[in-house]
């Protein structure tokens, strides 16, 4: 995941220790078999430029949110980082750490330590926490719980990815993915009708209001009201106990159809109308803030903006600069690969060799159809175990035992309580509730057996999902890891916004943004950091992760 390491007549240190010694000053201490040397005092302001001179060094601070933004913001790219914070996450959760390693007087602090969002960064930041913690001392505690790991090199590997995702986010936060606002109000205006004032309805909603409103014989309904909505919907005689879309769409009626096309709409504009453009598009670009590792399987987050759910309907706003344009790449069915590599199972392995893995499971016999596939394995990953999911399963765990089996496993123990881990070590996090203090007994505070049964199984179905959907993570988080050093490779010189770089990342899915003459050389870095990634999690075990690449003017445009 890195360009390779330096060594000691390239007079360039290994790691480098950033810590505030006061406003206005940094202090840089050289880090060697665990110990920091004399500091290095430098203004603020000259950080940049020293940190430019050190390119391969990898920089240890405390919060990847607290000092790369700056370093951008300067034209400076970090090539690696070790990201005390998001380390600290992964250590204090894993089974793989001896937790009496990681204490300290300041440890809950560094447990409460939150990102800060680009738009509140500031290098000395008033009463931030993190201006009373010992970076010095917490990494070494970490060097000491990761040397005492028993998977050490596992853990070693997924905190480099995480903290190289840390990196990742930085970079996509400032280059921004390119937005074209003339084009998102004038699909806003398409679908909704003109900008309206404050506080009133664009045209289309409006219209559609008396319709609901005669259909359902409620002629002061306010559609944006659930409890009025409700209400008039059971006073027009229609079964139903809530007002979601899926719910309306099961009924025969003809106040439904202007109802669910309002529902839409007031979707659209809620979350990604005129408002959203206002607040999140600057300067022809939309730039969320990305919290790697914010969900608990290792998956992003984000905080603000909804990057990670930007509907169909706006995409054709997301348009290339002149000159350039996007790659966008996707893994096809990476969970059950991730599944395949995990558990070593070679018969899964041999269909994820195919494009579609759904159908060469149909193609080798184990299931009769590409719907039977598919079902079976969502509810192996995701504990359907009942329907035509649950009928499938038998078949798969005989043509699949490894996988399944490992699947099932990953259940059994999360019913009896236990962390589950993924490949690389993350935990996951401890049941809770009254199913796992105790047995299946009645217990005195008269909670049933039987709601204590299903609890159990509800947390067994989270353990089944969390050991595949992280180890997705992180194969994805090490195709990113890979992917962004080989795009800086190509640009040749300039900042980051001059060579082809990332500006989106969903999972199992990136948008690159490259100048137009260097989309094959990106498409081919694309496809390359994918095998790579592989290789990282799965060493020669064959196991494939076929993309589905488009280059493309338009994001909208993508397959």
């Amino acid at each position: 995941m890195t360009t390779g390491r330096p060594t000691p007549e390239d007079g360039v240190p290994d790691r480098v220790l950033l810590v505030r010694a006061a406003p206005g000053r940094v202090e840089a201490r050289e880090l060697s078999g665990g110990a920091a040397g004399p500091p290095v005092r430098l203004p603020e302001e000259e950080l940049p430029g020293f940190v430019r001179q050190r390119e391969r060094t990898r920089w240890v601070w405390d919060d990847t949110t607290r000092w790369y933004p700056a370093l951008l913001a300067a034209g400076v790219r970090v090539e690696r980082c070790s990201d005390l914070r998001l380390s600290r996450a992964l250590l204090r959760h894993s089974p793989f750490v001896d937790q009496t390693t990681l204490a300290g007087d300041d440890a809950a602090a560094w447990d409460a330590l939150a990102p800060v969002a680009a738009e509140e960064h500031a290098l000395f930041a008033l009463d931030d926490l993190a201006e009373r913690l010992d970076p010095a001392a917490e990494h070494s505690r970490q060097q000491a719980a990761l040397a005492a790991a028993p998977e050490r090199g596992r853990l070693a590997l997924l905190l480099a990815a995480e903290s190289s995702g840390a990196l990742v986010a930085a970079e996509m936060t400032h280059a921004g993915l390119p937005w074209r606002a003339d084009v998102h109000d004038r699909l806003l205006t398409e679908l909704m009708g003109p900008r309206p004032p404050r506080g009133q309805r664009p045209a289309q909603l409006d219209a559609l209001v008396p319709e609901i409103r005669a259909a359902l014989g409620a002629p002061q309904l306010n559609p944006d009201s659930p409890v009025e909505l409700l209400r008039a919907l059971q006073n027009a005689g229609l079964p139903v106990s809530d007002t979601r879309s899926w719910t309306l769409e099961q009924l025969d009626h003809p106040g439904v159809p202007p109802l669910l096309e309002y529902k839409k709409l007031s979707r659209l504009l809620a979350a990604n109308g005129w408002a959203w453009l206002d607040s999140w598009v600057r300067d022809g670009r939309f730039r969320p803030t990305y919290l790697p590792g914010g969900v608990v399987t290792g998956r992003w987050a984000s905080s603000g903006g909804g990057a990670l759910s930007v509907p169909t309907q706006i995409r054709p706003a997301a348009v290339a600069d002149a000159g350039w344009q996007f790659v966008v790449a996707d893994v096809a069915q990476l969970e059950p690969r991730v599944l395949a590599g995990m558990s070593g199972d070679t018969a899964m392995a041999e269909a994820a060799r195919a494009a579609d893995l759904y159908q060469a499971m149909v193609d080798s016999g184990a299931v009769p159809s590409r719907s039977d596939a598919k079902l079976g394995m969502l509810g192996a990953m995701y504990g359907g175990t009942r329907g035509e999911s649950g009928r499938m399963l038998p078949r798969l765990a005989r043509r699949y035992p490894q996988a399944i089996g490992l699947v099932e496993e990953a259940a059994r123990a999360g019913e009896r309580g236990e962390v589950v881990h993924t490949l690389l070590g993350r935990g996951s996090p401890p049941p809770t509730g009254a199913w796992a203090e105790r047995s299946l007994e009645p217990a005195d505070d008269g909670v049933p057996p039987e709601e204590l049964a299903r609890d159990r199984r509800a947390w067994g179905r989270f353990t089944r999902n969390f050991v595949v959907q992280g180890t997705g993570a992180e194969w994805a988080l090490c195709w990113l890891a890979d992917l962004r050093n080989r795009l800086w490779r190509l640009g040749g010189a300039g900042e980051l916004t001059d060579r082809p770089h990332l500006v989106f990342f969903l999972h199992d899915e990136v948008v690159v943004h490259t100048p137009a003459h260097l989309a094959g050389e990106v498409t081919a870095a694309v496809h390359q950091a994918a095998a790579q990634a592989g290789r990282l999690l799965f060493g020669g075990f064959p196991v494939d992760f076929p993309l589905d690449v488009s280059v493309v003017d338009s994001w909208a445009d993508a397959h």
